[in-house]
């Protein structure tokens, strides 16, 4: 009898043993699970890291479709005496913070723009008379990346100031929206419209916004209204 019950016992504390055994197996597997799928979840966060998340995916996703060209001048302007920014960067700044657009400003490879104004304005005459063709620095961005392009310039003499036209002439912009804006002392716009049409005739040109350079100067937060409306009312 004796040899029966201790029988009996060692058999259950067989299969007591085992099950124990098997459920530690079981949730040592349910831990590990769960921590590998909290480790995908804190690498991804969603996404396959190596697909969508690559520096090179993330730096192609932030491009903007939108780029803002200027050429722009310091040292004496009209109306505002010394300035150490120009009137035309002031306003493109205000433009790219808006539609969160790309800047690229035109410098030139020459610069012998005197930092006097009435100089100044006898070079920029010359250079009319001349139909010249300034050059510009490169760094170009590559615009096949860019759908719409703002183009922006002080008026000089009633017209763009001839690094435009280099720049119009050299680049591609074809199937492209120009959109112009101007700074100047009185004269608007200036036709800066029709003519980069007549420049870029493969182009979309959209109305352009001027500005004065006092107003660029003294009064921009009036300007950043302005320039927020307009843009507005182009689509932007």
């Amino acid at each position: 009898m004796k040899k029966w019950f201790l029988l009996v016992l060692t058999l259950v504390f067989v299969f007591v043993i085992s099950g124990c055994s098997t459920s530690d197996r079981t949730e040592t597997a349910s831990e590990q699970t769960e921590s590998v799928t909290e480790s995908e979840r804190s690498d991804t966060d969603g996404l396959p890291k190596n697909k969508y998340n690559s520096e090179s995916s993330s730096e192609n996703e932030s491009k903007s479709s939108v780029l803002v060209v200027y050429f722009s001048r310091t040292g004496e302007q009209y109306g505002v005496g010394e300035i150490d920014k120009g009137n035309t960067a002031i306003v493109a700044e205000m433009i790219a913070d808006k539609t969160e657009a790309d800047m690229f400003e035109i410098l030139p490879v020459d610069d012998h723009y005197p930092m006097t104004y009435d100089a100044l304005t006898d070079v920029a005459k010359q250079e009319q008379s001349d139909n010249a063709r300034p050059e510009y620095s490169g760094g170009v961005p590559d615009l096949s990346q860019y759908d719409t392009v703002f183009m922006g310039a002080p008026v000089w003499w009633g017209d763009w100031p001839m690094i435009m036209y280099t720049f119009f002439e050299n680049e591609d912009l074809s199937g492209k929206t120009l959109v112009p804006f101007s700074t100047h002392a009185g004269s608007g716009i200036s036709g800066f419209d029709s003519k980069l049409s007549a420049a870029c005739p493969a182009s979309n040109v959209l109305d352009g916004l001027a500005v004065t350079g006092a107003d660029a100067q003294n009064n921009p937060d009036s300007v950043r209204i302005t320039v927020d409306e307009w843009l507005y009312d182009i689509g932007y």
